[in-house]
C-alpha cells in the first residue's frame, strides 16, 4: 500500500464484529521518511466532530499506537509546504486531503483543538521513542504514555490503567484571556492542600469533591472598561464556568447616592470593619480600585492580596497567616524562617524578602550590624577587598582568595604591590617619625619568611646565541630529511633495476635462423601520381643478401 495521510475507516460503532473486520483489512504502508504523521492524524480525528461520531456527553478517548516519532510544525517546508495548519476538517471521502499542501499541526495548535474538543489522549508506543513522547505530555494536557511489550500484549492493562489515571487528575485551564485582567486559580484538593490550578489535584476519587479559588485582578486601567468574559474549563470534562467581568475605573465616592451599602464578605481582614453580622462587613459606599491602592504604576491592586474600597485595601485572609500593610505587601508566612521564627524575630516579611529593623541585617535578618566590625583587617579594609561580610564572616568572591579576612591570594599577583611600602620598615635607619609610625599602624600584623637568598641582577638572555642555535638544528635536520629521501630513491631505484634484469633475454639464446629485413626509401611528394612499386619481399635465409630495386 502507497504512503498515505490519515484515512477514516470507521466511525465509532457499538458493533464489535464490524470493528473486528475492519482493523484486519487493514494493510501495512511504509514511511518515505522516519516520522510519522500522526500528529495530522490526532487533530483531524478531533476536530472532524460528525465523520468519528463523538458523543457530546461521552468522555472522549484518543489512543494513538506507534512506533516512531511524528512530524512537527515546519518539518514540511523542506517539501516546500508553507501554508500553516488551519486547524479544520479536511475529510474528504473519509481521506485527509491537505498532507502535501499544508503544514503539520504544532504542539500548542494540537494542544488547543484537543482541549477544545475535551479528548483525552494515550499513546500507546513501542520502542525507543516512548520518550520522545513522555517528554511531550507538559506541552499536551490531558494526554498521557504508556511502552507496550511485543505484540501489544499489554494493551489491555495499559489502557486501563491509562484512563483511571486521567480520571483522577483534576485540572483547569482558562480560555479567553482578557487584556488587562489576570486569573489566579488554586486547586483545593480533597487532602486540604493548595496547588495551582493548572497543575490541579491527582489521586481523585470519584466520591471526592476539588475545589478551586478563582481571584480576578485588574492589573491597570489602560485599556477600555466595559464588559467582558473568561471561560474556566476543566481539562477533559464537558463543561464549562464562564465568569463575567464589568470594568469601571473611575470612582464615585464624592457623588451623592442613595442608601447603597457594600457587603465585603469574611475573606477580608481589616481593623477599621465595623457594622459587622453574621461575620460579614458593611460598608456605606460601592468603592472601585483606584490608583492609591498601588505601591507602583505597573503592580496590581493591593499587591493582587486585597481588594481597593476607594483607594484604600482590604486585604484577604489565608490560612498560611496574615496578610497586612497599606498595600497588601506584607505577610507573615512567605519569607525565610531562622531558628523557628519569620526573619528571625528581626524584621518583616514584605514581598517575599525579610526588611530587618535597626540594628540587624542578613537575609534572615539574624545577624547584628555590628557584626561587620569583625571583617575588618588591620589595615581598615573590609574583608581585604575581596569578599563581603556576612554574619560576622567573610565570604571571598575571589575563589583563589583564602584567610579569616580573605587576606592570601597566593595566585593574585599583587602581594609585591600592597606591601610595598611595608618594605622599607624593615630596614629603619634614616626613616622619618611619620614613617616609623606607620610601620607600627599599618604594617605591624606582617610576618617575616626568608626564603631564599637570591641576586637581585639576573644575566640577560643573549638573543643571538639563541637564533643561531635554532637556526643551526632547523637546518641540520632539514639535511638529515634530505639525505634519507634520497637514499631511499636510490635504494628503490635499483632495486627496480635489478628486478628488470632478471627478464632479459641474452643474444646467445635468440633464434639466429631469422633476421628481420628492412628496407627505406626517401619518397618526393609530386603533384602528378605517384610512381606505382611493386615489391616481394620473400623471407631470407642469414646468409643471403636482401637487395631493394626501384
Amino acid at each position: 500500500m502507497p504512503p498515505h495521510g490519515y484515512i477514516h475507516v470507521l466511525s465509532l460503532t457499538e458493533n464489535i464484529t464490524e470493528f473486528e473486520k475492519a482493523v484486519h483489512r487493514q494493510k501495512i504502508s511504509g514511511n518515505i521518511d522516519t516520522p510519522e504523521g500522526g500528529f495530522d492524524a490526532m487533530l483531524q480525528a478531533a476536530v472532524c466532530e460528525s465523520h468519528i461520531g463523538w458523543r457530546k456527553e461521552a468522555k472522549r478517548l484518543l489512543l494513538v499506537m506507534t512506533d516512531q516519532t511524528s512530524h512537527l510544525a515546519l518539518d514540511s517546508k523542506l517539501a516546500g509546504i508553507v501554508v500553516p495548519n488551519d486547524g479544520n476538517c479536511h475529510l474528504k471521502n473519509n481521506v485527509y486531503v491537505r498532507s502535501t499542501s499544508m503544514e503539520h499541526p504544532s504542539l500548542g495548535q494540537l494542544s488547543e483543538k484537543l482541549i477544545d474538543n475535551n479528548i483525552n489522549v494515550i499513546f500507546a508506543v513501542q520502542g525507543k521513542q516512548f520518550h520522545w513522547y513522555k517528554d511531550l505530555l507538559p506541552l499536551l494536557p490531558g494526554t498521557i504514555a504508556g511502552e507496550i511489550e511485543s505484540k501489544a500484549a499489554n494493551l489491555n492493562n495499559l489502557v486501563v490503567e491509562a484512563y483511571q489515571k486521567l480520571i483522577s487528575e483534576v485540572k483547569v485551564q482558562v480560555e479567553n484571556q482578557i487584556k488587562g485582567i489576570y486569573l489566579n486559580i488554586t486547586a483545593i484538593c480533597p487532602d486540604g492542600t493548595r496547588r495551582p490550578g493548572t497543575e490541579g489535584c491527582r489521586n481523585v476519587t470519584s466520591n471526592d469533591e476539588v475545589l478551586f479559588n478563582v481571584t480576578v485582578i485588574m492589573k491597570n486601567c489602560d485599556v477600555a472598561g466595559g464588559k467582558s468574559y473568561a471561560i474556566i474549563k476543566p481539562i477533559g470534562f464537558n463543561e464549562t464556568t464562564k465568569i463575567h467581568i464589568h470594568r469601571n475605573c473611575s470612582c464615585q465616592c464624592d457623588e451623592i447616592r442613595g442608601p447603597k451599602r457594600k457587603c465585603v464578605d469574611e475573606t477580608l481582614l481589616d481593623s477599621k470593619c465595623f457594622q459587622c453580622d453574621e461575620n460579614k462587613c458593611h460598608f456605606d459606599d460601592d468603592q472601585v480600585p483606584s490608583e492609591s491602592c498601588k505601591s507602583h504604576k505597573d503592580q496590581p491592586f493591593c499587591s493582587g492580596r486585597g481588594v481597593c474600597i476607594c483607594g484604600r485595601c482590604l486585604c484577604h485572609k489565608t490560612k498560611l497567616g496574615k496578610v497586612y500593610g497599606k498595600y497588601c505587601e506584607k505577610d507573615d508566612f512567605s519569607c525565610p524562617y531562622h531558628q523557628g521564627n519569620l526573619c528571625a524575630g528581626h524584621g518583616e516579611c514584605e514581598a517575599g524578602r525579610c526588611q530587618c529593623f535597626s540594628g540587624w541585617e542578613g537575609d534572615r535578618c539574624q545577624c547584628p550590624s555590628t557584626s561587620a566590625q569583625h571583617c575588618v583587617n588591620p589595615k581598615g579594609q573590609v574583608c581585604s577587598g575581596r569578599g563581603t561580610c556576612v554574619c560576622g564572616k567573610c565570604e571571598c568572591s575571589d575563589p583563589r582568595s583564602i584567610g579569616r579576612f580573605c587576606e592570601h591570594c597566593p595566585t593574585c599577583h599583587i602581594g609585591c604591590s600592597e606591601n610595598w611600602n611595608c618594605v622599607q620598615c624593615l630596614h629603619p635607619h634614616n626613616l622619618s617619625q611619620a614613617i616609623l609610625n606607620r610601620c607600627k599602624s599599618s604594617c605591624a600584623f606582617m610576618e617575616q619568611h626568608y626564603v631564599d637568598q637570591t641576586s637581585e641582577c639576573f644575566s640577560s638572555p643573549s638573543y643571538m646565541r639563541i637564533f643561531f642555535i635554532i637556526f643551526i638544528v632547523t637546518f641540520l635536520i632539514g639535511l638529515l630529511k634530505v639525505l634519507i629521501i634520497r637514499q631511499v630513491i636510490l635504494q628503490w631505484n635499483s632495486n627496480k633495476m635489478k628486478s628488470s634484469a632478471d627478464y632479459r633475454v641474452s643474444a646467445s639464446k635468440k633464434d639466429k635462423s631469422i633476421l628481420q629485413s628492412v628496407c627505406t626509401r626517401a619518397v618526393t611528394y609530386r603533384r602528378e601520381k605517384p610512381e606505382e612499386i611493386k615489391m616481394d619481399i620473400s623471407k631470407l635465409n642469414t646468409h643471403e643478401t636482401f637487395r631493394c630495386n626501384f
